[in-house]
């Protein structure tokens, strides 16, 4: 579990990656609407500072198996790297399953909206309790799939007064190019990002100029496919999952990934190419190599995997029975029959795009939601 109702505390340093041609502009944060039953605009509606004269800022993640928040304000300092600063005042993440039955019957049902919006209470009332003044809310692959995703939407308004904005693929795919951006090797000409979400699996191309280490990252290319541990438990099952089984995940996910594969075939990959991966896969995954007890984010945010440890840990995963996965502290009853689904797809990524480390990432879409905002508002120096 890459993070649960978690505290106020500690701080991540994240750079910055700079946008390539692809990137578009950042938009300005949709409003929030009032939440009539407590005040007539809430204070990151209309963006008035605390106090002190600063921002404090808000992302929120909401996904189809994860609604997550983040509160943090700016913080730049003297660092060997010279990069940005997030300092964590406040996080959320709670398992709500948006996008369950989502693939069978095309639209968000009502359990998994009810979960949602209470997921979504939480948020508005840490963001309120905090004093957030800055804050954009987007949600991803569920809402851009269901046909009812205006009837959701909606519904958010008038239960939490929160307006919810459904982002397109090419900035879900730049929002976790920018927050994973610091965790790249230095020297690396170029790497695979990766994020497997619940309904889809987005894949990034990060290259630095003319292929040379040292200078700033650029977003080169990217794909996103309807391709997720949600959909892919629910339609092969992921309680019970024999060798078959998932080499039947295994082979899907291989050729939905297989034409972007052929496409960066031809890129330059130098000795330090390795894959960048960030979601509750291999978060998991990670937590699993170093045989946790309960998940800690300190230790797994940045770790590095061996080709050969990653193999090892998946191979652990798929020796537990459903009830043993259960168990274990790192995945728990609300991971249980999805980690398989995700370890599948993860298998697929390192098939065709082979490396001999991963790099894991607890971090992604909401620190580079975080960093923009911070931008645009000067904030942070803009280093590109």
């Amino acid at each position: 579990m890459t993070e649960t109702d978690q505290p106020a505390g500690g701080e991540r340093a994240v750079d910055a990656v700079r946008r390539a041609p692809l990137a578009q502009t950042t938009a300005e944060p949709r409003a929030v609407a009032p939440r009539a039953a407590l005040r007539s605009h809430p204070p990151w509606s209309h963006g008035a500072p605390q106090g002190n004269g600063e921002h404090l800022y808000a992302a929120l993640d909401l996904g189809t198996n994860n609604c997550r928040l983040l509160i943090a304000r700016p913080e730049k300092r003297l660092r060997r790297r010279g990069g940005e600063m997030l300092r964590v005042v406040d996080a959320f993440s709670r398992i709500v399953r948006l996008g369950e039955g989502l693939s069978r019957n095309g639209r968000i049902g009502e359990e998994a909206i009810e979960r949602t919006l209470k997921a979504l209470e939480i948020c508005r009332d840490k963001m309120e309790a905090r004093g957030v003044t800055r804050a954009r809310l987007v949600a991803t692959q569920a809402c851009r799939g269901a046909s009812n995703s205006d009837e959701f939407t909606d519904r958010v308004v008038a239960r939490t007064g929160l307006e919810i904005e459904i982002i397109d693929r090419e900035t879900e795919a730049r929002f976790a190019a920018r927050g994973c951006g610091a965790l790249v090797d230095r020297d690396a000409e170029s790497v695979l990002l990766f994020d497997i979400g619940g309904g889809s699996t987005e894949l990034v191309w990060l290259a630095r100029p003319n292929d040379g280490a040292g200078g700033p990252l650029e977003l080169r290319d990217w794909t996103s496919l309807e391709l997720g541990v949600v959909s892919l438990a629910e339609h092969f099952g992921g309680k019970c999952v024999s060798a078959d089984v998932f080499a039947a995940m295994t082979d899907q996910a291989r050729q939905a990934l297989t034409p972007f594969a052929r496409k960066m075939s031809q890129r330059r990959r130098c000795a330090r190419f390795h894959l960048l991966g960030t979601s509750g896969t291999v978060t998991t995954l990670a937590g699993v190599h170093l045989g946790l007890d309960r998940y800690d984010r300190w230790r797994v945010d940045g770790l590095w995997m061996s080709n050969d440890e990653a193999s090892r840990a998946i191979a652990r995963l798929r020796a537990m029975d459903f009830h043993e996965r259960v168990a274990n502290g790192c995945i728990g009853p609300q991971r249980a029959d999805l980690v398989l689904a995700g370890c599948a797809i993860f298998e697929a990524i390192r098939e065709l795009f082979p490396a001999s480390r991963t790099r894991i990432a607890d971090r992604g879409l909401r620190e580079g939601m975080l960093l923009e905002l911070m931008e645009a508002d000067g904030a942070l120096p803009r280093e590109f």
